[in-house]
């Protein structure tokens, strides 16, 4: 078995590679081509802590895996990250273990490379100011992948703490990102969310980050920090005023998605709203996005099948660069 650290990942894998087999497993999902059990979350509500675990099997490619995720918000105050994950690969065609790699980078990567293929999908094609709401961990792929399919030439992170955004845009800068990146406060969130044209919603917010009357028309928002019903990173008028909600997972979102599962419990909207599933614009099942004006909502909770996707292209790839520690069991 092959043990691949998170620095051996980075060396060998990108967003790119990312997108296209994050695209790949899609169509395999819509074709019914995969198994993907609902994920077990167990939570540790005195420490605003969850642990997930998250099987799924490609039956094409004979591949199965098992993701870890624990997210432990008060872990930073102790110099530990907030996310720690582990991916366990295994090879259904004789039920070998291939692989046990960190999984807190394929997380983010997955995620971004989501964001990328909605935003792609569901943006408007000229796109040229992506405004980003929380600069955390999750964040920074968020930008990435929206950079992979618009030509961004404006960047406006805002969060709470401007230190940490200051830092964010360091870290874009030494990237290599190319278009302007302006830090804000959040009393100025309104004014950048209605120059936006891409949003980019990052928090585990319990309550909306931003006002959904200051979304203008032709807006496409991505929406990824909210994964338990308590959560709500976007409000009710938003949500009534979008024309197109595409989700990641059903399944997921209509038991995790805090402000979709609030809005069901609304007279005016219901589950049955949706415009659909990634998987089904991707297959072109269902329409992308169809005019300039249409405002659009990307929901992602994730789903242990998207794992899978980027899991097996990273052993792929490592394998045949010979990265990574060869163990026996």
């Amino acid at each position: 078995m092959k043990i691949i650290n998170e620095n051996e990942i980075k060396n060998c894998y990108h967003m790119k590679d990312a997108i296209q087999d994050v695209r790949n497993i899609l169509t395999a999902m819509a074709a019914s081509k995969v198994e993907n059990p609902h994920r077990t979350v167990i939570e540790f509500p005195s420490r605003s802590a969850s642990v997930l675990y998250m099987p799924s099997a490609d039956k094409v490619s004979e591949i199965a895996s098992v993701k870890i995720v624990s997210i432990f918000p008060e872990n930073p105050s102790q110099g530990k990250p907030t996310t720690q994950g582990a991916m366990l690969l295994t090879d259904t065609s004789d039920g070998s273990h291939l692989a046990l790699m960190n999984a807190s980078y394929l997380t983010r990567l997955r995620t971004g490379a989501l964001s990328a293929i909605a935003t792609d999908l569901l943006s408007k094609k000229d796109s040229k100011v992506l405004t980003v709401i929380g600069t955390g961990a999750m964040a920074f792929e968020q930008v990435l992948g929206v950079l992979e399919v618009r030509k961004i030439e404006n960047i406006h992170l805002v969060n709470p703490t401007i230190e940490k955004a200051e830092a964010f845009k360091e870290r874009l800068h030494t990237m290599g990102v190319q278009p302007d990146i302006t830090v804000h406060s959040l009393e100025s969130l309104s004014a950048f969310v209605q120059q936006a044209d891409i949003i980019c919603c990052s928090t585990r917010s319990e309550t909306p980050v931003f006002d959904g009357s200051d979304i203008q028309p032709g807006t496409h928002v991505n929406g990824v920090g909210s994964y338990l019903p308590h959560m709500r990173e976007v409000d009710f008028n938003f949500i009534e005023r979008c024309d197109k909600i595409v989700v990641d997972d059903f399944a997921g979102v209509s038991e995790e998605a805090g402000e979709l599962i609030h809005a069901n419990q609304q007279d005016t909207w219901s589950f049955d709203s949706l415009h659909g599933e990634l998987k089904e614009i991707a297959s072109g099942a269902i329409s992308p996005r169809e005019n300039d004006d249409e405002i659009t909502f990307f929901k992602c909770v994730g789903a242990a099948y998207f794992d899978l996707a980027v899991g097996h292209g990273v052993y792929k790839k490592a394998d045949t660069a010979e990265i990574g520690t060869d163990i026996e069991l």
